[in-house]
Protein backbone atom coordinates (compact mmCIF):
# COMPACT_ATOMS: atom_id res chain seq x y z
CA UNK A 1 0.00 0.00 0.00
CA UNK A 2 1.12 3.53 -0.71
CA UNK A 3 1.12 6.57 1.58
CA UNK A 4 -1.92 7.94 -0.27
CA UNK A 5 -3.89 4.74 0.26
CA UNK A 6 -2.92 4.44 3.93
CA UNK A 7 -3.60 8.06 4.84
CA UNK A 8 -6.84 8.42 2.89
CA UNK A 9 -7.99 5.01 4.11
CA UNK A 10 -7.30 6.12 7.68
CA UNK A 11 -9.31 9.32 7.18
CA UNK A 12 -12.22 7.42 5.64
CA UNK A 13 -12.35 4.89 8.50
CA UNK A 14 -11.95 7.68 11.05
CA UNK A 15 -14.86 9.62 9.57
CA UNK A 16 -17.10 6.53 9.46
CA UNK A 17 -16.36 5.76 13.12
CA UNK A 18 -17.05 9.40 14.00
CA UNK A 19 -20.35 9.33 12.12
CA UNK A 20 -21.39 6.27 14.13
CA UNK A 21 -20.43 8.01 17.38
CA UNK A 22 -22.23 11.18 16.29
CA UNK A 23 -25.37 9.22 15.42
CA UNK A 24 -25.35 7.50 18.80
CA UNK A 25 -24.86 10.81 20.63
CA UNK A 26 -27.53 12.50 18.50
CA UNK A 27 -30.06 9.77 19.28
CA UNK A 28 -29.31 10.01 23.00
CA UNK A 29 -29.54 13.80 23.05
CA UNK A 30 -32.83 13.81 21.14
CA UNK A 31 -34.25 11.12 23.43
CA UNK A 32 -33.28 13.28 26.42
CA UNK A 33 -35.21 16.26 25.01
CA UNK A 34 -32.53 17.77 22.80
CA UNK A 35 -33.51 19.96 19.87
CA UNK A 36 -31.81 20.03 16.48
CA UNK A 37 -31.07 23.37 14.83
CA UNK A 38 -29.86 24.03 11.29
CA UNK A 39 -30.96 20.65 10.03
CA UNK A 40 -31.76 22.16 6.65
CA UNK A 41 -28.08 22.81 5.92
CA UNK A 42 -26.76 19.53 7.35
CA UNK A 43 -27.04 17.53 4.08
CA UNK A 44 -24.91 20.19 2.35
CA UNK A 45 -22.28 19.85 5.05
CA UNK A 46 -22.18 16.08 4.60
CA UNK A 47 -21.99 16.46 0.81
CA UNK A 48 -19.14 18.96 1.12
CA UNK A 49 -17.07 16.63 3.28
CA UNK A 50 -17.80 13.60 1.10
CA UNK A 51 -16.87 15.55 -2.03
CA UNK A 52 -13.63 16.73 -0.40
CA UNK A 53 -12.56 13.20 0.41
CA UNK A 54 -13.72 11.92 -3.00
CA UNK A 55 -11.73 14.68 -4.73
CA UNK A 56 -8.62 13.46 -2.96
CA UNK A 57 -9.31 9.78 -3.66
CA UNK A 58 -10.00 10.33 -7.36
CA UNK A 59 -7.47 13.03 -8.24
CA UNK A 60 -4.35 12.36 -6.17
CA UNK A 61 -2.18 9.79 -7.95
CA UNK A 62 -1.77 6.74 -5.74
CA UNK A 63 2.03 6.94 -5.90
CA UNK A 64 2.22 10.56 -4.71
CA UNK A 65 4.68 10.90 -1.83
CA UNK A 66 3.48 12.48 1.39
CA UNK A 67 5.06 15.78 2.37
CA UNK A 68 6.53 15.16 5.86
CA UNK A 69 5.86 18.69 7.14
CA UNK A 70 2.18 18.74 6.15
CA UNK A 71 1.75 15.16 7.33
CA UNK A 72 3.08 16.15 10.77
CA UNK A 73 0.64 19.08 10.85
CA UNK A 74 -2.20 16.74 9.88
CA UNK A 75 -1.24 14.31 12.67
CA UNK A 76 -1.30 17.19 15.18
CA UNK A 77 -4.75 18.11 13.89
CA UNK A 78 -5.92 14.56 14.59
CA UNK A 79 -4.75 14.91 18.18
CA UNK A 80 -6.69 18.19 18.40
CA UNK A 81 -9.72 16.45 16.87
CA UNK A 82 -9.64 13.75 19.56
CA UNK A 83 -9.27 16.45 22.23
CA UNK A 84 -12.37 18.23 20.95
CA UNK A 85 -14.44 15.04 20.78
CA UNK A 86 -13.30 13.92 24.23
CA UNK A 87 -14.01 17.36 25.70
CA UNK A 88 -17.59 17.38 24.41
CA UNK A 89 -18.12 13.73 25.33
CA UNK A 90 -21.79 12.78 25.00
CA UNK A 91 -22.57 16.21 23.52
CA UNK A 92 -20.32 15.76 20.44
CA UNK A 93 -22.30 15.30 17.24
CA UNK A 94 -22.01 16.35 13.62
CA UNK A 95 -25.33 18.16 14.02
CA UNK A 96 -26.28 21.19 16.10
CA UNK A 97 -28.23 19.69 19.00
CA UNK A 98 -29.04 21.65 22.14
CA UNK A 99 -30.19 20.04 25.34
CA UNK A 100 -32.25 22.50 27.39
CA UNK A 101 -30.75 23.05 30.81
CA UNK A 102 -27.42 21.44 29.97
CA UNK A 103 -24.41 23.62 30.77
CA UNK A 104 -22.09 24.75 28.01
CA UNK A 105 -18.90 22.72 27.80
CA UNK A 106 -16.04 24.87 29.09
CA UNK A 107 -13.21 22.34 29.32
CA UNK A 108 -10.48 21.29 26.93
CA UNK A 109 -10.14 23.55 23.90
CA UNK A 110 -13.51 25.15 24.73
CA UNK A 111 -11.67 27.11 27.45
CA UNK A 112 -9.90 29.00 24.68
CA UNK A 113 -12.35 29.33 21.80
CA UNK A 114 -16.05 28.82 21.09
CA UNK A 115 -15.61 26.66 17.99
CA UNK A 116 -12.48 24.50 18.21
CA UNK A 117 -14.10 21.70 16.22
CA UNK A 118 -14.69 24.03 13.28
CA UNK A 119 -11.12 25.33 13.51
CA UNK A 120 -9.75 21.79 13.38
CA UNK A 121 -12.00 20.79 10.49
CA UNK A 122 -11.15 23.93 8.51
CA UNK A 123 -7.46 23.24 9.01
CA UNK A 124 -7.87 19.58 8.01
CA UNK A 125 -9.66 20.54 4.80
CA UNK A 126 -6.69 22.69 3.86
CA UNK A 127 -3.87 20.55 5.23
CA UNK A 128 -4.71 17.03 4.04
CA UNK A 129 -4.61 17.98 0.35
CA UNK A 130 -1.31 19.77 0.99
CA UNK A 131 0.14 16.49 2.30
CA UNK A 132 -0.05 15.37 -1.34
CA UNK A 133 0.60 18.72 -3.01
CA UNK A 134 -3.04 19.04 -4.07
CA UNK A 135 -3.30 22.76 -3.35
CA UNK A 136 -6.23 23.34 -5.74
CA UNK A 137 -8.34 20.93 -3.66
CA UNK A 138 -7.18 22.68 -0.49
CA UNK A 139 -8.15 26.07 -1.93
CA UNK A 140 -11.52 25.15 -3.43
CA UNK A 141 -12.77 23.15 -0.46
CA UNK A 142 -11.46 25.68 2.06
CA UNK A 143 -13.54 28.37 0.35
CA UNK A 144 -16.62 26.13 0.19
CA UNK A 145 -16.16 25.16 3.84
CA UNK A 146 -15.84 28.81 4.87
CA UNK A 147 -19.15 29.54 3.19
CA UNK A 148 -20.76 26.59 4.97
CA UNK A 149 -19.25 27.52 8.33
CA UNK A 150 -20.57 31.04 8.07
CA UNK A 151 -24.11 29.66 8.19
CA UNK A 152 -23.34 26.90 10.66
CA UNK A 153 -21.53 29.07 13.20
CA UNK A 154 -24.20 31.77 12.97
CA UNK A 155 -26.86 29.13 13.69
CA UNK A 156 -24.92 27.68 16.60
CA UNK A 157 -24.14 31.09 18.09
CA UNK A 158 -27.80 32.11 17.82
CA UNK A 159 -29.11 29.02 19.63
CA UNK A 160 -26.43 29.15 22.34
CA UNK A 161 -26.55 32.92 22.94
CA UNK A 162 -28.84 32.76 26.00
CA UNK A 163 -26.80 30.01 27.63
CA UNK A 164 -23.58 31.93 27.00
CA UNK A 165 -25.04 35.01 28.71
CA UNK A 166 -25.84 32.92 31.79
CA UNK A 167 -22.30 31.56 32.04
CA UNK A 168 -20.46 34.89 31.76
Amino acid sequence: MTAVQIILGFVLVQRLVELALARRNTERLLAAGGVEHGGEHYPYLVALHAAWLAALVFTVPVDTPANPFWLAVFILLQIARIWVIASLGRFWTTRIITLPGAPLVARGPYRFTRHPNYLVVAAEIAVLPLVFGAWPIALVFSILNAVMLRTRIATEDRVLADRRKRTT
